[in-house]
């Protein structure tokens, strides 16, 4: 059997997970093996979004939309799916998506995350409200860390943030800006999830049904958004009753975004992004790169399918353009990129992946996902997934049009 391509990047070779592919052979699978090991909190904070749901259920239909003619006679077609970025050259095109409190959803899940992306030469983007801190995570990824701000309105907390995130070795800005109001996120709340996280007796019942989560939990300690530790005693002395996510809650314009320019000395990317002529003055302010995203559905639930805004964005921008909402094989990530996308994120899958299977879990699913990317690709008579543009189909014209 033809070794890996990631085992240069530390990643075991096929034939030493074989057990694991033929168990979890696809996102699915590790979902339903997480929600398993999961308490039913902490999977109603990953698992949902808001409303009833149908921007996620969009987000779906847009990317099964995308569909491609099978190309034959094309003899043997080498896969390149390497992608150059910020300076860094990934031979994969995809990375990871920040997720908020990753330690709640499973103890030491943003150190497994960031080693293990590094590990294959990955993008890992650690969150502002993660439960670990730019000084933990920054020293697993080498220097070439992202790191998500969701935008103070203090500006000296704004500074240190940014100078904490560049001395911990994160190198891109990614300034997410689709959240200028919290959503409610129903099932979330009606999961018993409250902030900040306490043990109540639904909780505790929760936990004692998933043991292994709870055991990993009692050794880590209760969750916390740790950045903004240091920032809460000013906090707290003006507002005793005030949740620590307060400190966040900014609605971010057109100058603000200046200020960041400004401020930060390194690639910026605007995550949150639906509108090509958003994209095209983004572009004009200076930023580096656009993020298209609705948030996976999690903030508003009248939105379209973040794939269907792709084609828009792409025409409107040199830019390079990353994507994520709804991806969950290789397959999507072919589709994202055919549709405008330079590079793609996923978020859910690689939480899937480190509660179904630990610190196994993120190596397991990229080569899940490559695997799922030669496949499909491989019917196309294509070696790059760029070289997918000119070859799509839609099966809802609404999509095309968009």
């Amino acid at each position: 059997m033809q070794a890996s391509p990631l085992a240069d990047h530390g990643f075991p070779t096929p034939d030493t997970r074989m057990d694991l592919h033929s168990r979890y052979m696809t996102v699915a699978d590790l979902r339903r093996a997480a929600q398993r090991r999961v308490p039913r909190f902490a999977w109603a904070y990953l698992d949902t979004a808001t409303g009833t749901e149908a921007t996620a259920r969009r987000n779906r239909a847009a990317l099964d939309s995308v569909l491609f003619t099978p190309s034959i006679l094309d003899g043997e077609v080498a896969p390149d799916f390497a992608v150059s970025l910020f300076g860094e050259t990934h031979p994969l095109p995809f990375g990871v998506a920040p997720v908020g409190q990753s330690g709640l959803l499973w103890p030491g899940a943003e150190r497994m995350l960031a080693r293990a992306a590094t590990a294959a030469g990955l993008p890992y983007t650690l969150s502002t409200v993660a439960n670990a801190t730019p000084e933990e995570v920054g020293p697993e990824t080498g220097g070439k860390g992202w790191f998500q701000l969701y935008p103070p309105r203090d500006p000296e907390m704004r500074r240190d943030m940014l100078a904490r995130a560049k001395a911990s070795g994160f190198h891109v800005l990614v300034v997410t800006v689709d959240v200028p109001v919290a959503s409610r996120r129903e099932r979330q709340v009606k999961g018993g999830l409250v902030q900040p996280p306490r043990i109540t007796p639904r909780i505790a019942l929760q936990c004692a049904m998933r043991p292994a989560w709870s055991l990993a939990r009692l050794r880590a300690g209760m969750p916390r958004m740790k950045t903004l530790d240091r920032y809460s005693q000013d906090m707290a002395s003006r507002d005793p009753t005030a949740h620590i996510g307060y400190l966040l809650r900014t609605a971010p314009d057109w100058d603000y975004l200046r200020w960041l320019r400004e401020a930060w000395d390194g690639p910026l990317v605007v995550k949150g992004v639906l509108k090509a002529e958003d994209a095209e003055r983004l572009e004009r302010e200076g930023v580096d790169a656009i993020w298209v995203s609705n948030h996976g559905g999690r903030q508003f639930d009248g939105a379209r399918g973040a794939a269907s805004c792709l084609p828009a964005v792409r025409a409107a921008t040199q830019l390079p353009v990353i994507f994520d909402s709804g991806i969950e094989s290789g397959l999507d990530i072919l589709r994202a990129v055919a549709l405008g996308a330079d590079f793609v994120m996923l978020g859910r899958a690689w939480h899937y992946a480190v509660c179904a299977l630990g610190a196994a879990g993120p190596a397991h699913l990229v080569e899940m996902l490559r695997r799922d990317m030669v496949a499909n690709i491989g019917q196309l008579g294509a070696a790059r997934p760029v070289d997918l543009r000119g070859k799509l189909e839609f099966a809802n014209a609404t999509v095309a049009r968009e």
